[in-house]
């Protein structure tokens, strides 16, 4: 029999990993803003995740315990920095529900206006930076550039772009000036057909769906059990919005408005034409899935908008001279405390407030964060991921630091 030689070049070795810890931030472009996250890697598989917060902790609640309530509202912008309109509106109907207190029509209706143009607005951030987060560049500028025209308008309302302190207890601080609307109505007219070329550069993008469909799945269960909200949630299958299923104070807000709350049912989303249908490999939770349900809430918020819009003209004698703000800075609290939840671009914004009387400013001030709840989920998720995995995982999370650590 011939005799069988082996190949010299051939080396037989063991191949062994350890653990090892890694800190990804709290310095890192993808942890979307100060968060620490330690991974526990067994090469490139992750075993163990683990966020460390409290990296931009600013003792807005105990601020907020020696200040009037009017004068807390700079503080609420600084939360949710990129939804402060919803950030103001959330704290303002608190102290309204302590009042006993409804603002007039014509009020109702530009809170709507400028509550789902800062989701719109925040969405696109959203969209924008998790793109660059995956290696894509393009989708960030074409996102900011939409972005830039919302924050005109919003610095045409009230001379701010960032930080608007714009919402305030009783209304709003002035008036929507004349031709607003009109400007409003334009930007979205312009809007619309650029969602078609999100949804090609990114939401049917091979390589974008390869990093995202079936990565970081939060099943259902998980979702509830976690306390998760927004699109989080909603990615899940929990068909829940609090425009919808809050409480009075707040859903009488979107009285007699037609909007869908976007949410799988019956194994499909109710989503327009033009966006298209999930991948074959997505797995309903997965980060995917929080991506899209955040795209096709834009169209919902831009049919919310137009409606309010209409709604707002239809009222134009029923605002008063104080432009619907009956609470001064110096007017006393009543004794008593309330707490309401409203639906921010990320999920269940809470404010609590108590009040002994006799003072304008409260006893206690709390605000109780969505972006916390669903952050906690990171380490049931990303488990078992790789480490370049983790990006995806963050940014479909869609966090703000800001509004965790207060």
């Amino acid at each position: 029999m011939p005799t069988t030689v082996e190949d010299p070049r051939t080396v037989e070795f063991d191949v062994r990993t350890d653990e090892m810890l890694v800190n990804m931030g709290p310095q890192h472009p993808s942890t979307h803003g100060v968060l620490r996250l330690v991974l526990r890697t067994d090469g490139e598989v992750v075993s163990e995740v683990t966020p460390h917060i409290g990296y931009l902790h600013r003792c807005a609640e105990k601020i907020g315990e020696n200040l009037a309530v009017r004068q807390w509202i700079p503080y609420t912008d600084r939360m949710d920095y990129l939804a402060a309109m919803n950030m103001n509106l959330g704290w303002s109907l608190t102290v309204e529900k302590l009042l006993g207190y409804e603002p007039p029509e014509r009020g109702r209706h530009l809170r709507v206006i400028i509550a789902e143009m800062g989701r719109i607005a925040s969405h696109l951030v959203g969209m924008g930076a998790y793109g660059l987060d995956l290696g894509s560049f393009s989708p960030f500028l074409y996102a900011f550039r939409e972005r830039e025209r919302i924050l005109d308008l919003f610095e045409a309302a009230c001379g701010a772009r960032l930080t608007y302190s714009y919402l305030t207890p009783g209304g709003a601080t002035a008036d929507l000036p004349p031709g607003w609307t009109d400007r409003c109505l334009k930007v979205l007219e312009n809007f619309e057909p650029v969602i078609a070329d999100y949804h090609t550069l990114l939401t049917s993008n091979a390589i974008f769906v390869k990093r995202t469909a079936g990565v970081g799945v939060l099943s259902r269960a998980n979702a509830i059990s976690y306390g998760t909200s927004g699109p989080v949630l909603r990615a899940s299958g929990v068909d829940w919005d609090l425009r919808r299923d809050g409480e009075a104070c707040y859903t009488r807000m979107y009285d007699g408005y037609d909007f869908k709350v976007v949410c799988q049912r019956d194994g499909a989303y109710a989503a327009p034409p033009s966006a298209p249908a999930p991948p074959y490999d997505a797995v309903l939770g997965d980060c995917w899935h929080r991506f899209y349900v955040r795209m096709l809430e834009v169209v919902e918020s831009i049919w919310l908008v137009r409606q309010a819009i209409d709604r707002y003209h239809s009222t134009d004698n029923d605002l008063p001279r104080d432009h619907g703000v009956p609470f001064k800075l110096t007017d006393k609290l009543p004794a008593g405390e309330a707490y309401l939840e409203t639906e921010s671009p990320r999920g269940q914004m809470g404010f609590y407030l108590v009040s002994l009387g006799g003072t304008p400013i409260p006893w206690r001030t709390r605000a109780r964060s969505s972006c916390f709840s669903n952050l906690s989920t990171i380490g049931e998720i990303g488990r078992g991921c790789l480490i370049a995995d983790i990006p995806a995982i963050v940014g479909s999370l869609d966090i703000v630091m800001g509004e965790i650590d207060r």
